[in-house]
């Protein structure tokens, strides 16, 4: 019998796997990928946060702020204090998710419960992965390939850096584990996957119960009015029942925890 070159294969073909032909190919293995990758980990579910990409650390917001000095003009040096301002985000992000990786140590079992997960690029979502990892705990980065952003950040777990090309294959995981989000200050992307999370739990989409917390009252009470859309029937009284708005990390840190024990727990976990 004459030997089969892999070669020889379609599947080790890369013309074929990234031509239109090859999709489905490529959007399953953006499914069976992580899943391998989460399984070899022991990672049974997550709690995601989803913001801004531009919100700095406090340490480098000072620094920009400090270098720019007197040399700057006043509408730069605005804008640096604004992310001065908007740091506490970070700093907030980074401290909750240290909490939430100290409880989760604590729960019994052999499976790794409630891992912080993040989108894996800088900003809020470097502050989660970071608090994670300052607390001994593992964390899940979900980076997709962007052509003039950074993708990744070096505070997530080895291993599990989990690249996506398709925006929906990685929101299919940030929800598919999820056992609570928080939602921090952000632009159009956070924004796009609050909605559509919104859109899933109206719809029963998805079924399961899940905690949604609004990080930063001053910020969504602007962005969205909510009350608006309640007057004028677009959505219900009830649909502001599906999140929560907090602007504290002990009311938040305690509204996702007690959720998750009271729906969730059970068992050896509890």
């Amino acid at each position: 019998m004459s030997k089969i070159l892999t070669k020889d294969r379609f599947y080790y073909d890369p013309e074929f796997v990234g031509s239109p032909d090859g999709r489905t190919i490529r959007i399953m293995s953006e499914y069976y990928g992580p899943l391998r990758r989460l399984r070899r980990k022991k990672v049974a579910d997550t709690i995601v946060f989803f913001g801004s990409a531009r919100i700095k650390s406090r340490a480098d917001a000072k620094k920009a702020l400090v270098n720019a000095g007197k040399n700057g003009n006043a509408k730069s040096l605005n804008r640096l204090k604004k992310d001065l301002e908007m740091a506490q985000y970070y700093e907030d992000a980074r401290t909750l998710a240290g909490q939430f990786t100290n409880w989760s140590k604590g729960l019994k079992g052999t499976k790794r419960r409630y891992i912080i997960c993040s989108g894996g690029g800088p900003g809020i979502m470097e502050a989660s992965n970071r608090g994670a990892q300052e607390a001994g705990g593992i964390s899940v980065g979900l980076t997709i390939s962007l052509p003039e952003e950074q993708s990744g950040n070096p505070w997530i777990t080895d291993d599990l850096d989990l690249k996506f090309h398709y925006f929906f294959m990685r929101k299919f995981w940030f929800l598919y584990l999820a056992k609570a989000l928080v939602v921090w200050p952000g632009g159009f992307g956070t924004l796009d996957e609050l909605m559509e999370l919104l859109t899933l739990i109206q719809t029963e989409k998805i079924k399961k119960r899940v905690p949604i917390v609004l990080y930063g009252k001053e910020f969504w009470e602007n962005v969205v009015n909510w009350d608006y859309l309640v007057e004028i029937g677009t959505i219900s009284n009830d649909d502001l029942e599906l999140f929560h708005i907090s602007d504290s990390k002990k009311d938040t840190f305690n509204y996702v925890t007690s959720f998750i024990e009271k729906h969730h727990l059970k068992g050896p976990n509890f």
